[in-house]
């Protein structure tokens, strides 16, 4: 006879957080969102830790390296979607990992008898108007000189003028030479009052540049989230069926954490792969799990050697699991059902695996309803896909801006990996969509928005961090009345815009 779970499988939508009591102290300002992104051993200090509590998913439509590096400055990671080829998926990652390293290898260069026509196009093409000029045109040519915005006008200039008549010429320039320290890069760049020092080696050739702005930038972005060497920290998806192959190019790019993509994470593949990242590199390359929506999932993938394990099954906006196969759980209830058995798992071992609570995010108080309940982070898609950063098209429609969005489960995606029980190697079915979600401009703007929310609701509950949340939240179920009286009802409201009633 079929198992049958006694509790119904409820929603974030279904509850609501009850206030406790907040001490003088409990301002958002005060809050810390720092959380654990890899497994560690109870007395220790995890590997790699997040600032905010906030991945982005591994989706086309959602996580390129531009998503990448805006994330990692606010403090999050991204996972950068592994339905391409392995050499484009390396090269996402290494992208983003070169994007902020101090030392920059430069990617607008020209000849010295180019045209300022030729400075136009470049810096059209690549939104740098600091271009190195070297003898043969590329980023590790004999340094000849520089071009900036300062040094030509377009509007008073042929377009046909030489580069070699208006640049700085190298006898002109402060450099430095390969060696040099960033903290010394930085002192020079300071004292002589300049916006970019290139560095060179014993023989002229440019190596790198290193900027003002990258200085500025993480005064900017004090929660940046950055490795051992100060370069973004970013993730990347695998599947399990390339991952011999997958796996060795990412890490070679420079990704600093894996996650399997997959709709099912109880699987003996999701084992055998995470088993052979454990013979090869042992723990030094951190890889997630998922996605499971139960104690018995999580206990297989916490056994098997996951560094984090993804809690949801066809919780997400564009995820049509449930309806096709009639499989899942509800998100909330799987959410608190796994973190329990996170938290026997830990004292039992002294191993703690975190949580990614992935899907079924809807509105900005889901976030901290997720983590109250237990998550230690929380996976988004649909959320970050509406950005300026996310790696899709912006289009109009009917006066109003729009971004394509679509799931790692349907035909656009062909991400047949990601629902692969050994059989053929195709899509047998669609399990997502193909949609638009409403644009939202920057990734920056909108998340510092939605944290505030989630330090302003920490501070009602009394708590300060993250654990403190999760050991203080008192946590309700709702009726459907009372979600009609939890937003305007019973008035007619105005329009802010233009103060008209609608």
């Amino acid at each position: 006879m079929a198992y049958y779970f006694n509790d119904t499988s409820h929603t974030f939508n279904e509850y609501l957080l009850v206030p406790g009591y907040s001490s003088s102290e409990c301002v958002p300002s005060n809050v810390s969102l720092k959380t654990p992104l890899v497994k560690f051993k109870k007395g220790e200090t995890p590997d790699i830790s997040l600032n905010i509590p906030l991945v982005s998913a591994i989706m086309q439509s959602v996580s390129g390296d531009r998503l990448a590096v805006a994330l990692a400055k606010e403090g999050g990671c991204s996972f950068i979607y592994g339905s391409q080829s392995i050499e484009d998926e390396a090269a996402m990652v290494a992208r983003a990992k070169s994007f902020k390293a101090g030392f920059v290898v430069s990617d607008s260069n020209v000849r010295e008898d180019a045209t300022m026509a030729d400075v136009v196009r470049i810096k059209e093409e690549t939104g740098h108007d600091t271009m190195a000029v070297t003898d043969d045109g590329t980023s590790s040519g004999k340094l000849l000189g520089i071009v900036t915005g300062r040094d030509y006008r377009v509007s008073r200039m042929e377009p046909t003028t030489k580069v070699k008549d208006f640049m700085t010429p190298f006898s002109s320039l402060v450099y430095a030479k390969e060696g040099t320290t960033l903290k010394e890069a930085n002192d020079i760049i300071w004292e002589n009052k300049l916006n970019s020092l290139p560095i060179i080696d014993d023989e002229g050739h440019l190596k790198y540049f290193v900027f003002r702005k990258d200085y500025a930038s993480h005064k900017e972005n004090p929660l940046e989230l950055l490795d051992s060497q100060k370069r973004y920290v970013v993730g990347a998806g695998i599947n399990t069926r390339d991952y011999a192959e997958r796996v060795p190019a990412l890490v070679e790019a420079g990704a600093d954490v894996l996650c399997i993509d997959s709709s099912e994470g109880y699987s003996e593949w999701q084992k055998l792969t995470i088993d052979w990242i454990r013979a090869k590199y042992g723990d030094s390359v951190k890889v997630g799990a998922g996605n499971v929506v139960d104690k018995e999932g999580f206990l297989f993938l916490a056994e098997s050697g996951a560094d984090f394990v993804k809690v949801g099954i066809g919780g997400g906006s564009i995820c049509i699991t449930r309806e096709t196969k009639g499989i899942g759980r509800g998100q909330a209830t799987a959410l608190i059902d796994v973190c329990a058995a996170r938290d026997e798992y830990y004292e039992k071992t002294g191993i703690y695996v975190p949580v990614c609570s992935d899907g079924g995010i809807v509105h900005d108080h889901h976030m901290t309803l997720a983590l109250a309940m237990g998550a230690d982070f929380i996976m988004l898609g649909r959320y970050f896909a509406r950005f300026d950063e996310s790696p899709t098209n912006k289009i109009s429609i009917g006066g109003n801006y729009y971004k394509e969005y679509w799931g790692e489960g349907s035909n656009r995606a062909r991400n047949w990996q990601r629902y692969d029980l050994g059989g053929d190697k195709k899509l047998s079915f669609e399990e997502g969509v193909d949609s638009y979600v409403p644009y939202a401009g920057s990734l920056k703007d909108n998340v510092g928005i939605s944290l505030a929310k989630v330090k302003s609701t920490m501070c009602n509950c009394g708590a300060l961090t993250i654990p403190e949340l999760q050991q203080k939240a008192k946590l309700t179920l709702v009726s459907a009345t009372s979600i009609v009286e939890g937003g305007a009802h019973d008035v007619i409201q105005k329009d802010a815009s233009n103060n008209k009633i609608k």
